[in-house]
């Protein structure tokens, strides 16, 4: 199910904090974000984050944004209030081989599904980013550019990127020739640059075609690195 409860419309102009604010009015208090972070990612996990902020001045998070719009600092000072103030977080991590075995499409949903199963206390609504997700045990809505527009899916999508930032920077330990450190596995020159010189490294995800292309590779299933 993805939408609004009926009779309950979110103005535009409502702010961060507009979407949980309406949904309380309705009477619905448990208000679960969940995103993703890595997508688009050619090498490492797959990380999803949920988030249950609390009603008032308790669930207002100094300087919340969609994680893609902060600077890494602002993303760790957000991060660590979101655990202080949650009623309920999670985070799932689904390692490249996972990716790869089960596709970037069904890999994210499940990541979705596992992290709002995984949260200490039931929601009763979930947003979600972009698009609906079924089985997720309550109804919920998607949101477009959730990340942007409601502050659970806002608070979601900076636990996923912190998480995920703080794994690739561990993976550029162990494989320092990609530079994992700096793009986090996403395409840039200087990955591709490495990914021509060294060839894939065990944590690149092997159904991207660049890095198939780098693998000398050509038939097997294929996503787009973005």
């Amino acid at each position: 199910m993805s939408t609004l409860p009926r009779g309950l419309t979110v103005r535009r102009d409502a702010g961060l904090y507009g979407y949980e604010r309406a949904l309380r009015r309705h009477g619905i208090e448990l208000i679960a974000g969940v995103d993703e972070a890595g997508r688009g990612a050619c090498a490492g996990p797959l990380v999803a984050g949920a988030a249950i902020l609390p009603a008032g001045k308790a669930g207002i998070v100094p300087g919340l944004a969609d994680s893609k719009l902060l600077r890494a600092k602002a993303r760790e000072r957000c991060y660590e209030q979101i655990v202080k103030r949650a009623i309920a977080w999670s985070v799932v991590v689904m390692s490249h081989e996972e990716c790869d075995r089960l596709g970037m499409h069904v890999v994210n949903i499940e990541a979705l599904r596992r992290a709002v199963a995984k949260l200490d206390v039931a929601p009763s609504y979930v947003l979600t980013d972009g698009f609906p997700v079924d089985g997720l045990g309550a109804p919920g809505l998607a949101v477009w550019k959730g990340d942007r527009v409601a502050a659970c899916v806002a608070a979601a999508s900076v636990l996923a990127k912190v998480t995920r930032d703080r794994l690739m920077d561990e993976l550029d330990g162990e494989w320092p020739a990609y530079d994992f450190k700096t793009h986090k596995g996403y395409i840039t020159p200087t990955h591709t640059a490495a990914l021509d010189e060294h060839g894939p490294s065990p944590v690149h995800r092997m159904r991207f075609v660049n890095v198939r292309r780098a693998a000398g590779l050509e038939d097997g299933p294929i996503e787009s690195a973005s």
